[in-house]
């Protein structure tokens, strides 16, 4: 590494393979698209958009250490940086120090540390702190720290409150306009302590500030991540709850697309489940609000559910849920778990507003890329403890807090909640504590590097897919193929049932509670359910008989019987629609019924009546006042009503180009080629120097810029290529000034001024060093 660079470019040309390395691995987002050379990987980190996305990832540690240096000054001294943080820490500060540079938001010069250019615009207000004097006042020559402290010790009462009220910022106030507050104001004016910042605002200077802050920058300064708390827990019982969860989301799933395919929610009109079908669904599948809205939103996140595309869109199953629901538990189990950890869609909003509209299930306002980092975060704390160790969740937000200080913290701690709350429902928790089947997920598919499912290779994918599946098969609850029938009409499944048996209790049955047992009731509806699918009787007490381990009880036979007896005794068929029976007390007692009167039922013959009412209405009339008809065909057949299976269209998902991983491998093939490329340039731009100039190879405008501004603050030449308005390109070498309203302003080879419009600039390389 060399120590007498000029610029953030030349420290990156010192810099050796390994440190090259290391700042790739530290900013994946200068390797894609990959960079020319190495001047355009150092044009591309001094950009401000990439020098914002790694302070973004700075935790609140490695944020403070930088915001020190920018207000050390330039360079920044070590002892006045440690002054600034409050500390004699000075081996953490200096690990921070290097983590910073290795980043690319430092460079070493032989004058020491200097701070990127763009960094101080990305900060922004500095904790508080407003402009030093010399900015405030152009020319004026900032008084001496002394005369400041005895300004400050001598301030009158209402003087130093105002001094107070600004001392941690904002460093702006409104000027009073008469008073105490105005004669206060007056007198710190006249001592310097404070600045007019326009007619009506007044400005706490820099150095005033840190004086009344006894030159510690921060309220509290923390370089080190808080503790994580934890509690013990039993690891066997951490993954045998995760295991009855993640079978409870499963056999939930399994509901809701029988309950969707059956009757599918419309789409609203901007997308999106309405409120009122939700709660039809979570009345439905008998869960709180919360949990079904993540069950929607988890469904659609792994292709179980979509939007069928049609004229009138609705919500309906995808063809995928059919071979889905047919797979191994844990197969089906992994798929969801996969789903969730990858999706940008973050359920905990459902419910909540946005931009004073309500957040409704699966609409766009789901969508939020950056929970797909905290789900990582919060799971990646999590395995930091020792298996059968449960965090405080309060101590877990704290520390994503600290790791993530530029977010909003109200905004990070419900989104920490929402995820740990999904996590125990998914399986992936158990009691608080990370299950194994969740370590094989997060050990799969999150690694240190933070490549994720989208980089990896399909085989690699199956592999983990088949691993996390076998990992929560483990902990699943055995299918069973029996249930144990009861006097009361009910049936008891001792644990999951098989798909089959699972499907049939379903139609003939309704669920009464669940837990460790689930409990069905037969209904004289449940029952008619099944025979309008086409069952009769005898089949239903079979497949009870086969699949019960006790015996019938004779209060159902006595139902299944009694319902199947009257079932189809009365028939409804289309004429506008017809009722006909054989037995003429029956068609008797339908006409002499008044509240059957809007059907306008007439006799046409001894066995027939007939209504305009449509058949399948009049049969729904029919068996809510009793009756239990059945359709009739236009043959004369009895119409099977089959339950709907409506189905969406396959979400064929179009296949991102397949990515190398930013890795190791991956970084050390990016800086070999880099090397050779700046080789390959160096010799160019010696050979070229003699003729006409370098070649300038076209440049990304946003690289361009940045290699322009460079230039502007090390005062550099740079060649330029600028197209005219035929299309031409001709080369030029300059020393730029200023960038300012889209255009570059610069002095020419013969020293007089001239400006090219940004746009028009091609690319542009540094002038080769003379020898």
């Amino acid at each position: 590494m060399s120590t007498t660079s000029r610029s953030l470019a030349d420290d990156i040309r010192g810099r050796s393979d390994r440190e090259l390395i290391d700042l790739v691995l530290a900013r994946p987002d200068l390797a894609r698209p990959a960079p020319a050379d190495l001047s355009s990987l150092a044009a591309r980190a001094s950009t401000k958009a990439s020098a914002q996305r790694a302070i973004e990832a700075l935790d609140r540690g490695h944020l403070q250490v930088l915001e020190a240096l920018v207000v050390a000054g330039d360079p920044a001294p070590l002892p006045e940086v440690l002054q600034l943080l409050g500390t004699d820490d000075e081996a953490t500060v200096e690990a921070h120090v290097a983590d910073l540079w290795t980043a690319a938001l430092l460079w070493r010069g032989a004058d020491g540390t200097h701070v990127v250019r763009t960094v101080p615009d990305v900060l922004g207000t500095l904790v508080g702190l407003g402009p030093p004097f010399p900015e405030r006042r152009p020319g004026a020559t900032a008084p001496a720290g002394d005369s400041l402290r005895a300004a400050i010790a001598a301030a009158p009462a209402a003087a130093r409150a105002i001094l107070d009220r600004l001392t941690w910022g904002p460093a702006v106030a409104v000027l009073p306009e008469g008073g105490a507050g105005a004669t206060a104001a007056r007198w710190l004016l006249e001592h310097h302590l404070l600045v007019a910042a326009s007619t009506d605002r007044v400005a706490l200077p820099r150095e005033v500030a840190l004086l009344l802050r006894e030159g510690r920058l921060h309220r509290e300064t923390t370089l080190l991540a808080p503790e994580l708390t934890s509690r013990p827990v039993s690891a066997q019982t951490v993954d045998d709850v995760a295991g009855g969860a993640a079978n409870e989301m499963l056999s939930r799933i399994d509901e809701l697309a029988s309950a969707w395919g059956a009757e599918p929610p419309r789409v609203l009109r901007a997308g999106g489940l309405s409120v009122r079908d939700l709660k039809r669904t979570q009345e439905r599948l008998d869960v709180p609000a919360g949990f079904a809205g993540f069950l929607v939103e988890i469904a659609y996140a792994a292709g179980l559910v979509a939007d069928d595309g049609e004229i009138v869109p609705v919500w309906a199953p995808t063809a995928e849920v059919d071979e889905w629901s047919a797979s191994e538990g844990g197969r089906r189990w992994a798929s969801l778990a996969i789903a969730w950890l990858t999706t940008t869609r973050a359920s905990h909003r459902v419910g909540t507003r946005v931009a004073d509209a309500p957040v409704n299930a699966l609409g766009p306002d789901v969508q939020w890329p950056a929970i797909r980092a905290i789900r990582r975060e919060v799971l990646s704390g999590l395995a930091g403890l020792p298996p059968g160790h449960a965090a405080d969740a309060d101590a877990l937000r704290a520390r994503l807090l600290w790791r993530r200080p530029l977010r909003p913290s109200r905004l990070l701690a419900e989104a920490v909640g929402g995820v740990l709350r999904e996590a125990e429902w998914l399986g992936v928790t158990g009691r608080g504590a990370l299950s194994t089947p969740g370590r094989t997920l997060l050990g799969h598919h999150v690694s240190p590097g933070g490549t994720d499912t989208a980089e990896r290779g399909a085989g690699d994918i199956a592999s983990s897919r088949e691993s996390l599946a076998a990992a929560m098969s483990a902990y699943l609850p055995a299918p069973i193929d029996h249930i144990l029938l009861q006097a009361d009409l009910t049936a008891v499944a001792p644990g999951p049932l098989v798909g089959s048996l699972a499907a049939f209790m379903r139609l003939a049955s309704d669920v009464e509670s669940r837990g460790g047992a689930t409990v069905h009731r037969f209904t004289s509806g449940s029952v008619r359910r099944a025979l309008d699918a086409g069952w009769t009787a005898d089949d239903v007490l079979e497949t009870l008989r086969r699949s019960s381990s006790t015996a019938v009880p004779q209060p159902l036979e006595y139902l299944v019987s009694d319902v199947a007896r009257k079932h189809g005794v009365t028939r409804v068929g289309s004429g506008a629609a017809y009722v006909r029976s054989e037995d003429r007390g029956v068609l008797e007692a339908l006409l002499a019924a008044r509240e059957l009167g809007p059907l306008a039922l007439r006799r046409i013959a001894p066995t027939v009546l007939v209504s305009s009412a449509d058949p399948g209405a009049l049969a729904d009339m029919l068996r809510e006042h009793g009756f239990s008809p059945v359709l009739e065909g236009r043959d004369g057949g009895v119409v099977v009503a089959e339950p709907a299976r409506r189905r969406a269209g396959s979400r064929h998902r179009t296949a991102p180009p397949a990515l190398s991983p930013i890795d190791e491998a991956f970084t050390q093939a990016l800086v070999s080629g880099l090397r050779v490329a700046e080789a390959n340039a160096d010799v160019r731009r010696a050979h070229d120097v003699a003729r006409l100039g370098p070649t300038i190879p076209a440049t990304d405008p946003v690289v361009s810029l940045a290699l322009l501004r460079d230039a502007i603050a090390d005062r550099h030449g740079v060649w330029i290529g600028v197209s005219d308005r035929y299309g031409a390109t001709t080369r030029h070498l300059v020393h730029p000034r200023r960038v300012e309203a889209g255009r570059v302003y610069a002095t020419d080879e013969t020293g007089r001024e001239q400006s090219y419009s940004v746009h028009r600039i091609t690319g542009a390389t540094l002038e080769a060093p003379s020898t």
